[in-house]
Formats: structure tokens, sequence, C-alpha cells
């Protein structure tokens, strides 16, 4: 799932906030003399509103980085102002700039997860390059991918840049051709990153449920052998999950090694870029705040058993409806916050805190 281009324009709103010093951070006191667990993995969100309303996107992004020790921007470049002949610096400056300012004097580490395609329709282009009649097939537009990679990367200074989401349910899901595309050019953009930035963690991210064979029913274990192939710049490996649309009905079925599996004979360490289990039932998907809480302490389990580097839930709040254009697939990703949309603890916001909780190693 990306960043719709209503919360992006939502997220530019951020640039007027006031970096303010860093709120007290949520935390559980152990017992006397019991060592407390660490955890190998930040966790955090991104600042995707409930709705259109800036009061409560301050809230919303107060509550959460309190909870927080890392931040993640998922983003998609700005098509249309970049082929409008837009310099790519001064698109992240204008978009990006401010609210990754705001994060660092949070005391966040900094994601950042750039998505060149169609987060919604994974055998698409980016809905700004179609209304343009424009493609990733072609050159120019490739260098503008790559000048926009390399713009983010110098101005944000993230410590992770992923050049590419979900690779394995584009190739799966896409024109062979554009996939061509995608791997060209992401290939490029890394060796043009690293011309300027030897320090940035390079990754792409898979679809885990693809991974497993599982996105169109049960199958058999694909792994992520192409992907490994395809994209050699690698120094990690994001994940996107989301079990409950992968055919598991309860957050105990889902295997401890479902993430460590898939960087098995690999040194890359993983982190999870976006994710989550739906808290209300959407279409034949059945599920309740409850369920959605296991899934956190599962999920937490799953972390642990892979020595994961990170871990992002793209939506801290559910979203509104009113967001949703016609025929959209976001009501199945409407009820992946830990808070609801008038930012109302749900369930799962207590074993999120209580694992925030132990001292990261």
């Amino acid at each position: 799932m990306r960043t719709h281009g209503l919360f992006r324009a939502l997220l530019s709103v951020v640039l007027s906030v006031g970096v303010g010093a860093c709120s007290g951070k949520v935390k559980h006191p152990t017992a006397t003399g019991t060592p407390a667990p660490t955890r190998t993995f930040r966790m955090g969100f991104s600042a995707i509103p409930p709705r259109a309303d800036f009061a409560l996107l301050l809230a919303a992004l107060d509550l959460w980085t309190r909870r927080a020790d890392a931040a993640i921007l998922h983003v998609s470049p700005p098509w249309a102002a970049l082929l409008a002949g837009a310099a790519a610096d001064s698109t992240v400056r204008l978009q990006h700039l401010g609210l990754a300012d705001y994060y660092r004097a949070k005391g966040l580490d900094l994601v950042v997860m750039l998505d060149a395609t169609d987060g919604l329709n994974r055998a698409a282009e980016a809905p700004e390059l179609v209304a343009a009649g424009r493609s990733i097939t072609e050159p120019e537009v490739q260098l503008l991918y790559r000048a926009y990679a390399v713009a983010v990367d110098t101005l944000l200074t993230p410590r992770f840049l992923g050049l590419a989401a979900e690779t394995n349910l584009i190739r799966a899901a896409a024109a062979p051709a554009l996939y061509a595309a995608l791997e060209q050019m992401v290939n490029a953009a890394a060796a043009d990153v690293r011309a300027v930035d030897t320090g940035v963690q390079l990754y792409v991210s898979i679809q885990v449920e693809t991974a497993w064979g599982r996105l169109a029913g049960p199958g058999a274990y694909i792994g992520i052998a192409t992907d490994l192939a395809d994209f050699p710049f690698l120094q990690a490996l994001g994940l996107s999950s989301y079990p409950y649309l992968g055919g598991f009905t309860e957050p105990e079925q889902v295997p401890l090694d479902y993430y460590s599996r898939l960087a098995q004979g690999t040194a890359l360490r993983e982190l999870v870029v976006e994710g989550g289990w739906a808290s209300e039932s959407v279409g034949a998907v059945v599920s309740t705040p409850a369920k959605q809480a296991r899934w956190i302490r599962r999920h937490i389990q799953l972390l642990d058993q892979a020595r994961a580097l990170a871990v992002f839930q793209l939506t801290f709040t559910d979203l509104s409806p009113t967001l949703f254009p016609p025929g959209s697939i976001l009501p199945f990703f409407a009820t992946l916050g830990l808070v609801d949309t008038a930012l109302t603890a749900k369930p799962a916001l207590a074993p999120w805190d209580s694992a925030f909780a132990r001292p990261h190693d």
C-alpha cells in the first residue's frame, strides 16, 4: 500500500509545524532487579492522518512519536511536477524536508521507502504517469526517478533508503516490460545514490504473502531468490506483510519463521516497512479488535525470531471512509490503526507499548 495522493498533500502541512522539545516516551518499568528483555528492532509509524484535519494530524503525531524510536516516509515521486520540469531537490524540500526535520527533532531514526508504481494496483504504473501518458519504460522518466532518489537521500539523509516497493508482487502482477524497466531503473538509481553517499543502507521491499505463495490462496513457498538476483545492491530487506489478506484467519497460524525464512542463506537483516492486521471485518476477512491485538503480540514474536532491524505500521490511526475513492481497495486497510479515527486507543495499542518499553539493544 502506498501513500495516497490525498495523504501526501496532507503531509505537506507538517512543513509549518514548529519543532519543539521531544514528548516523553511511553515506558513501563520492570520489577526491581529483573533485567528488561531487549529488542533488536526499532518501532514506528508514518504521518498518514485519519482524515483531512490539521489539528487531528498534529494530535496523532504527538501520540505516536511518544511510542516510537523511528519513523518512515513511504512516498511516490511527484511525477506530474517532475515531468513539468520541477527540480528533484525542490520537490523534496517542499514536500518532505519539514517532516524529516520534525522527526529528527523528536529523536527518531528515519527510513524512506520510494514507490515507483501503483501501490494499490501492482499491475499498473503510478497514476500520475498513467494520466500523463508516460511510463517508467522511457529513459527520460527513469532519469527523473534516479534524480529524485538522489535528492531524497541527499536532503533527507535517511538511515535506510528503499528504492522499490513489493518487487515480487510487481513481477507477478505487471507486464514483463514494466518489471524489466523497474529493475533497470532501480539498479541505476542505487548506483547514483551510492556514488554520492556510501553510508546509507539500500533496500527494496518484497511482499511476504507473495513470497510464501499465499496471495491467491495457500500455495507452495516461493521465496525471494529472483529478487536477490535482480537487485544485487541490497544491504537490507524490506518486508510488506498483511497476513489476513494471505489466507490466515488467526494470528497464531502465522509461522514463527514467516520472516526469518526469507533471508536464510543471506547476511541481510529485515525491516517491516508496512503491514498489519485489520481490526474490523471487510469483504471475506473476519476480524475483531481483540484479534488485531493478538496479531501485534504474534508479530513481536516473528520480529524477535528474525532479529529484525525495524517494524513500521504506515497508519497509527484508522482511516476515515471519507478518504476512499469509489471502488478503492483502501477499505481493506482502513482499520490497521492502533487507535481509531478519534484517536481512542484500541486493544492493539497495549501490546505495541509493551514491546516498545523493551530497551533497544
